[in-house]
């Protein structure tokens, strides 16, 4: 009961937030272009969003299995993140205030959701659909790179390895949502900071159709940053995850527009 309340909350948050972005952003004549895809162009349109689900789906079957295999290889990469980064977590929860908290954990969790799927309708309602196969494929190389470096690395965040100085201020301000992220991740699953390197690669896609969607390059950029800032503040990456995160990002993007 608690994970179906949670998630119905996640959910509700990021489809109101994608309704909104509908109606504003891609506005009547995007939507008319969006139906006529997908009745028209329906390989076109249902291939980059089934690639995504394909990894999606693996990524699930593989994650259940990669914590064992991580163990077996023995790459514990969390004192020497320590050792690069030290206290920083620690010092940005300095300044938190429960406004602060629930800011960052609305936008950790509905926020971020609708960063991942309204790329996908906005991108769909264009003639032009290289947009919607670079994302789809910059989506399939972040799960795919990120899966691959979590099985290699064992990693802990900053509030399992100091406990006395980085609070998990997600969990201690809501319980409930550490049964929906328990249920996505592990917590040796940190490096990289996924949630970086997905919105950070929304955003630098973002920025690129920002002719087409002017409104929402000025919502994707100042979102994925407060995504980004987030996984610190809330205790659960390290600098040095986002640091990576926002690398393979750029790498995946830069690589991905010169096919697309």
């Amino acid at each position: 009961m608690g994970l179906l309340l949670v998630a119905g909350v996640v959910l509700g948050g990021a489809a109101l937030l994608t309704a909104a972005g509908l109606v504003g952003i891609v506005r009547r004549d995007g939507l008319a272009t969006l139906l006529r895809n997908v009745r028209d162009r329906p390989r076109e349109v249902a291939g980059p969003v089934g690639l995504v689900v394909a990894v999606l789906v693996l990524n699930k079957f593989v994650r259940d299995v990669a914590p064992e295999v991580s163990h077996l290889i023995g790459w514990n990469v969390t004192g020497l993140i320590y050792r690069i980064e030290g206290p920083f977590v620690a010092h940005l929860q300095s300044v938190a205030t429960p406004w602060l908290t629930a800011y960052f954990s609305v936008v950790y969790l509905p926020g971020y959701v609708f960063l991942l799927v309204f790329p996908f309708l906005a991108y769909g309602s264009l003639e032009d659909l290289a947009p919607l196969k670079r994302t789809a494929v910059s989506f399939a190389a972040n799960y795919t790179i990120g899966l691959l470096l979590y099985t290699l690395f064992i990693s802990y965040g900053p509030r399992n390895l100091l406990p006395e100085a980085v609070e998990p201020l997600l969990y201690s301000t809501y319980p409930r949502t550490q049964i929906l992220v328990s249920e996505v991740n592990t917590n040796t699953n940190v490096f990289p900071s996924l949630h970086t390197s997905l919105s950070v690669t929304v955003a630098l896609l973002a920025w690129q159709t920002r002719g087409r969607y002017p409104r929402w390059s000025r919502i994707a950029v100042p979102l994925a940053a407060s995504v980004v800032l987030s996984t610190m503040y809330l205790g659960i990456h390290w600098a040095v995850d986002v640091l990576a995160g926002a690398a393979m990002a750029v790498g995946i993007v830069s690589l991905a527009s010169r096919r697309w």
